[in-house]
């Protein structure tokens, strides 16, 4: 088989792939029965890692990148969520950021011991726009621990009328929560609980891969 008709069929899958994450993300916007006012997510730092240059293939497939035949080391995850306020409005027209080491524990950043040991196979930062609804989407890896710091994934949220947010989402029982100090910052366990979900086995999603939903609640006010 050709070089080039790996690629059409990775692409393909990829689409695919994408395809299916879109309509379990289309599922899960209808099944909280939220009530009002809910609580706003928490704001955290960017790091130091956030990208000096955007790389040339940016989209919400973190694990393959366009050309590369390759797909990222590390186990596939899918991010989904909402963008909403605290009555469950979605926020439409917010672009969602996210960036994070890869599965060496190695960031896409010159200032991360110059990019040595990069995985070259993972986009490292993608982005995405929420629909109608505030829904978005990630296939990406789950995270994995990086020196000093519980696995983590940054993101970023910015748009009309909003004021560019940050804060970072943690993996659910992971040991290193516990003492991972950016998260600690945040004193409250019910503050605290708003940045760690789970991450799950997602067979019906894609073989082998992990999801996780993550809402992100910003206030009017934000």
């Amino acid at each position: 088989m050709s070089d080039r008709s790996i690629t059409r069929q990775r692409n393909l899958s990829r689409r695919e792939v994408l395809a299916s994450s879109l309509s379990l993300v289309a599922f899960s916007v209808v099944e909280p029965a939220w009530a009002a006012p809910l609580r706003v997510t928490p704001r955290q730092g960017a790091g130091p890692f956030y990208p000096h240059d955007i790389p040339l293939d940016s989209d919400n497939d973190l694990a393959n990148i366009a050309g590369q035949l390759r797909p990222a080391a590390g186990t596939v995850a899918h991010v989904m969520g909402r963008v909403v306020d605290t009555e469950g409005g979605p926020f439409s027209g917010t672009r969602v950021e996210i960036w994070q080491c890869d599965a060496f524990g190695v960031y896409h950043h010159v200032g991360d011991r110059g990019g040595a040991g990069a995985d070259v196979n993972f986009q490292g930062y993608g982005s995405t726009l929420v629909d109608e609804q505030g829904a978005y989407r990630f296939r990406t890896i789950k995270p994995v621990p990086y020196p000093g710091r519980a696995p983590h994934i940054h993101f970023a949220l910015s748009g009309p009328g909003l004021r560019r947010m940050t804060t970072q989402l943690y993996i659910a029982g992971h040991p290193m929560n516990a003492r991972d100090f950016i998260l600690s910052n945040l004193r409250d366990h019910s503050t605290r609980s708003r940045v760690i979900v789970p991450f799950e086995h997602a067979p019906e999603v894609e073989a082998g891969a992990v999801a996780a939903r993550f809402d992100i609640i910003i206030g009017l006010s934000t």
